[in-house]
């Protein structure tokens, strides 16, 4: 599992019980919480993104460089 899905999970779990609560001070807690869980969700995803871009980059990189020690 990733961070990104367990983040949601998170979540998604904060969201039911903000549902289910009877309790306005406890459904305002859940719901901040459930916001706080969605938000590292999102920075997870976007860190994700930004890797996956470094690490192609880094390939073309190497590559254009063994090129030109070959040629």
């Amino acid at each position: 599992m990733s961070s990104y899905e367990f983040f949601l999970l998170r979540a998604d779990e904060a969201a039911n019980e903000a549902a289910g609560a009877s309790l306005d001070n406890v459904r305002e807690r859940a719901l901040r919480s459930e916001a706080a869980w969605r938000g590292m969700a999102d920075r997870a995803l976007q860190v994700d993104r930004e890797r996956e871009v470094a690490r192609q980059h880094r390939e073309e990189r190497i590559a254009a460089e063994e090129a030109a020690r070959a040629g």
